[in-house]
């Protein structure tokens, strides 16, 4: 889970930050983006001198520009933190990742300047009208590109009052923490097969199109096969294939490719190994061909799930459905057991 935090100032982000950090979560601020610009200047930093250059980046750069590059350090393998987002922008950024929370904190505003009084940063406001001045800046900011606080806020999936004490505040985060992370969506078996065919694809060494398909049962990946030239000769990538190497238009010189197609591979995978396919469902990143559907009908395959379409696949299917073999078109999102 990567969890986002919002809130005005003295609310008790930070606090939230160094209980979930003290649990193993990594922490990132999109702060540090800024102090990290402002000290490649030279500068001092300074409250000011944050919300300047934040303001500053936003505008040169668009309004999502800091939560654009913390989004290429989170991790995928453990629980995050992202600390100070400040601007709607920067939120729907972040929802790229599907394993995005944010969390608003809030807080009275007499209690919250009391917290800044009582941590005493030097360019923490003196008083509580200057206290007051910055909160009403930061909540909605006059230009698109200064913070608004207060509309990240609105767009918090959940919120926590830190209204008393430090024990109350952690035992209501902790019970929100751990009912989010008991909640948290577990992809169908669609989209888990899909997603690694994803990366299967990615090995491919074919230059024109990356195909992959694997072959499933009983919910277990019992072969892949990604589109490329025959075992022992030379990559698409290293000019094996002419058909690739001259850039043929689509649905030309068909004759001439020497690449084998992803499902071909992932059957002739599993007989070199002497592993059955009667019965199982092949996972296709693009709807077969009709060779490739001939092999799946003949491997005893019973089922085909494709992503993509494949421009010469209208016979392809019409056979596979002869053939008594189900098919249907992966669709993101649809939730499958």
């Amino acid at each position: 889970m990567i969890l986002g935090l919002t809130g005005k100032n003295g609310a008790g982000k930070g606090v939230a930050a160094e209980f979930l950090k003290e649990r193993s979560f990594a922490y990132h601020s999109l702060s540090d983006v800024i102090r990290e610009e402002i000290t490649s200047s030279g500068q001092e930093i300074s409250r000011e001198r944050l919300i300047e250059t934040g303001n500053e980046l936003r505008r040169r750069c668009g309004p999502a520009v800091l939560a654009e590059r913390i989004l290429e350090r989170l991790p995928h393998d453990r629980h995050a933190i992202v600390d100070s987002i400040r601007h709607p922008a920067e939120v729907q950024a972040l929802r790229r990742r599907r394993d995005f929370v944010l969390l608003g904190i809030d807080a009275e505003p007499r209690l919250r300047f009391e917290r800044l009084r009582a941590r005493g940063r030097e360019h923490d406001p003196r008083t509580y009208e200057e206290f007051l001045d910055l909160d009403a800046r930061e909540a909605r900011s006059a230009s698109d590109f200064g913070q608004q606080v207060e509309g990240c806020r609105e767009l918090a999936d959940c919120n926590l009052r830190n209204d008393g004490g430090l024990a109350e505040f952690h035992l209501a985060l902790q019970t929100l923490v751990v009912d989010l992370l008991m909640n948290q969506r577990r992809p169908g078996w669609d989209e888990y097969f899909m997603e690694i065919a994803r990366v299967v694809a990615s090995r491919s060494n074919c230059i024109k199109r990356k195909v992959a398909a694997i072959v499933v049962k009983d919910e277990k990946v019992i072969s892949t096969g990604y589109n490329g030239t025959p075992r022992g000769t030379r990559n698409c990538n290293e000019g094996g294939c002419p058909r690739c190497s001259s850039l043929a238009a689509g649905g030309s010189q068909l004759g001439e490719c020497l690449c084998s197609h992803a499902e071909e591979n992932a059957i002739t995978q599993a007989a070199y190994h002497g592993v059955s396919l009667r019965d199982a469902t092949i996972f296709t990143t693009f709807a077969p061909c009709l060779i490739c559907s001939k092999m799946i009908i003949n491997a005893g395959i019973r089922e085909v799930v494709y992503h993509h379409e494949y421009p010469l696949a209208e016979v392809a299917l019409q056979l596979l459905t002869e053939a008594r073999v189900k098919v249907r078109q992966y669709q993101p999102g649809r939730t499958t057991p």
